[in-house]
């Protein structure tokens, strides 16, 4: 194919766009945010803070530490973004008064929606909810930790823990120590929900969990193939990359069912004159499959490499194991059964491949819209597959980069917080302990609601995140929280989970200092493996009663344990917790002299730019991926009447562009044309084929509940899909389950809207 043909698809066949969608994504409406929370009141606590030597709270792609608040790690300056000031902009609103939960009762507080919750303020008292009670109430720091030894002193396998990626590395690594030290392997953890099939999927084939490729090796790539992912809204750090590669002659070929603005089009305010207003050109190509159908689509570029002479046969042969069965899938797949399953044409797969194929080094990334599929883990190794076939692992500017969401998820990993604790850490926890680790399979997030659910659970620690609004089936949910005896939430702001995710006996609220506060030193680690040093800072809630995160886990872990295995009141002090990282996790030594170097690092053995693989041959074992079987319940399924006026649809959760995981920012979406949260994204076609309109109520129903008055709206989605926007839609529907790894599919929900 001549390089004229690879652009066979000037714009997304769905490209439908609806009115209020803007041109470009990003853009002057970027620096309109920034003008105006930068020059308000606030404006100088914002500066303080965007100025501060510690990694930013948004995403695993953000910027600070040693190097500067506005800098990454190759020293690049003007690396903030939005996200970043709406994150920021959330903590340094004054505390929520007390008053307010003594005056407003718990079901006062269950009617408000997740963006008023967060503009309550910050969290500035201790707070407990007692048995029988309908009003938080405050509680002494004393009371705190006499309710919660006694609560972690009920047998192991019914004591756990939920975490998300706001808190530091220390702060994990205590948890961890903490939980195994009392014999529980129960570290649910928010990466559970999402890039779960990445590390497992990548451990099989690679020996490791983690993107193997850095920023410097990104930059070095011309070629990026970006599916499931939407940095626009949620990484755009990300996005200036992808700029700087198609103005470098490179490629980026989008996978999407939805066209995403941002991803066709993008101004960034780091590029003020060729960027920000006229925007630059992202995709090179947009391919948009079926929900669900990822296998096939790559199966079929793998087909299409072979059938070009692009296949990197010599390269199969010397540095992987499984290769051949996975060449001969690709070869003996017809070409009708992968265009059917994925919903994308022949001429389209191979102009994928035909940009793979004649690129020097490619970087495949991807996010949940690969992850949080039912064949999810089949999903990363048919991408991993495709990396291999053409060479593109184990050389510069080429790899495999899962594109991580919260800042930290990926420390918390390191650090040990989870059900899959690699071999290695464990022998280093052992020799600590002087014991063998606690055998017994631990609870991941969704099996930890379902054991919760079942009674198996009296006590539960939350190190921030939002359990309850994370997970799917929110009743559910919430009838599994309210079987726990106890529940302790450490959080710096209020979220939905501390009034719906109600214990049976005492919830408590923990108010902590986030990471510009802390008092000491902290890490975190960004999606690519790098380690960022966060200085000291201090609160602006003079008035309020805080604790660090680290404080709270060494005071309880002392009166739990008392000094086994270590001095736990002496790690209070961070630098003595880095210490023991250097010590127990693999690829953290520099961690030892951080304190006195202030050298942020690269972990070791996880950036892979040669073919030789931390696995016990050295090479990469490739693995088929089996073809999806798609289907959706017919229309009776849904216990309606025959006559009913509708249609069923294959629907993706996902998050608005003012939104952070949970925290919702804004009400609308401005990128879609969504003007707010009680809306379904859908194809014109399928709307007017079941005899519904644009902007008009609908309901739709899951297979375990149903919304109302849901406006529908317009967009550039392939037909039979839709997309709802999460946490709200999850009360909706019970997911399907990836087994190898326990993550929810939220990317492909079956769901009837009708009149």
């Amino acid at each position: 194919m001549d390089s004229t043909q690879q652009n066979v698809q000037p714009v997304p066949p769905f490209n439908n766009r609806n009115e209020e969608t803007p041109a470009i994504g990003g853009g002057l409406p970027v620096i309109e945010y920034w003008a105006e929370h930068t020059l308000s009141a606030e404006g100088p606590k914002l500066w303080k803070t965007l100025l501060h030597k510690s990694a930013c709270l948004s995403c695993s792609w953000g910027t600070g530490g040693q190097k500067g608040g506005f800098t990454n790690e190759e020293g690049e300056k003007l690396q903030r973004c939005m996200k970043s000031v709406e994150a920021i902009s959330a903590e340094i609103k004054p505390s929520v008064p007390m008053q307010v939960f003594e005056q407003r009762s718990v079901d006062q507080l269950q009617r408000l929606t997740s963006m008023e919750a967060d503009q309550l303020g910050r969290l500035g008292y201790p707070m407990i909810l007692r048995e029988k009670t309908s009003y938080y109430e405050r509680i002494s720091w004393e009371e705190i930790y006499q309710i919660a030894e006694a609560a972690f002193r009920k047998s192991p396998e019914r004591v756990a823990s939920y975490s998300s990626g706001r808190s530091s590395n220390e702060a994990a690594f205590l948890l961890q120590l903490m939980m195994r030290t009392l014999g529980s392997n129960n570290l649910a953890d928010c990466s559970d929900l999402c890039h779960a099939p990445s590390t497992t999927g990548l451990n099989k084939m690679f020996g490791t969990r983690t993107s193997i490729v850095s920023l410097e090796n990104l930059k070095k790539a011309d070629c990026v193939v970006l599916a499931g992912s939407n940095p626009s809204y949620n990484q755009p750090r990300l996005m200036n990359e992808l700029i700087k590669l198609r103005d470098r002659g490179g490629k980026v070929i989008v996978i999407n069912p939805i066209m995403e603005i941002g991803l066709v089009k993008f101004g960034s305010p780091a590029f003020p004159v060729k960027s920000l207003i006229p925007g630059s050109e992202i995709a090179s190509l947009y391919l948009q499959p079926i929900p669900g159908s990822d296998t096939a689509l790559f199966v079929g570029i793998q087909k299409s490499l072979i059938e070009q002479g692009f296949a990197q046969e010599n390269y199969l042969r010397n540095h992987t194991e499984g290769w051949e069965a996975v060449v001969e899938q690709a070869r003996s797949t017809p070409w009708e059964t992968i265009t059917e399953t994925c919903g994308v044409s022949q001429l389209e797969i191979e102009a994928a491949a035909t940009i793979i194929g004649t690129s020097k080094g490619v970087v495949f990334g991807w996010a949940m819209g690969i992850t949080q599929q039912k064949n999810s883990v089949d999903n990363v190794y048919s991408i991993a597959n495709t990396a291999l076939l053409s060479g593109n692992v184990g050389k510069e500017g080429a790899g495999v980069m899962p594109v991580r969401g919260h800042s930290n998820v990926q420390g918390f990993g390191s650090m040990g917080v989870t059900v899959d604790l690699k071999k290695e850490i464990q022998q280093t926890l052992e020799a600590l302990l002087g014991r063998s680790l606690s055998a017994v399979k631990g609870y991941d997030t969704r099996s930890l609601i379902e054991a919760a659910d079942a009674g198996k659970v009296d006590t539960l620690i939350c190190l921030g995140g939002n359990l309850y609004g994370a997970n799917p089936d929110s009743t559910q949910a919430r009838r599994a929280l309210g079987n726990i005896e106890t529940i302790i939430y450490v959080a710096t702001k209020p979220n939905l989970g501390h009034f719906h995710g109600l214990a049976k006996v005492n919830t408590i609220v923990i108010p902590v200092l986030n990471r510009f506060e802390n008092p000491h030193k902290t890490t975190v680690e960004s999606g690519n493996n790098f380690v960022r040093f966060n200085d000291p800072g201090e609160t602006h809630l003079t008035d309020a009663d805080l604790i660090p995160e680290v404080m709270f886990l060494t005071e309880l872990a002392h009166r739990i344990h008392g000094t086994y295995p270590v001095d736990w009141r002496r790690l209070q002090d961070t630098k003595y917790v880095r210490q023991l990282i250097a010590q127990t996790i693999p690829g953290f030594e520099k961690m030892a002299a951080i304190d006195e170097t202030n050298e942020e690092f690269t972990i070791g053995g996880r950036i892979i730019t040669e073919p030789h693989f931390p696995t016990p041959s050295g090479k990469a074992t490739m693995f088929t991926t089996p073809l999806p079987i798609l289907s959706l319940p017919e229309l009776k399924d849904f216990g309606v009447p025959e006559s009913t006026q509708g249609i069923v649809l294959a629907l993706m959760t996902g998050r608005s562009y003012s939104q952070h995981n949970t925290v919702v920012y804004k009400i609308d979406d401005k990128y879609r044309g969504m003007p707010h949260r009680n809306c379904i994204l859908m194809n014109r076609t399928d709307a007017e084929q079941a005899g519904l309109h644009a902007h008009q109520r609908v309901t739709v129903q899951g297979n375990v509940g149903k919304l109302e008055q849901v406006e529908v709206i317009y967009g550039s989605i392939r037909q039979g899909s839709a997309l709802m926007f999460y946490p709200e839609v999850n009360v909706i529907f019970h997911p399907e389950i990836e087994t190898r790894s326990g993550t929810p599919a939220y990317k492909r929900v079956p769901v009837l809207v009708h009149a």
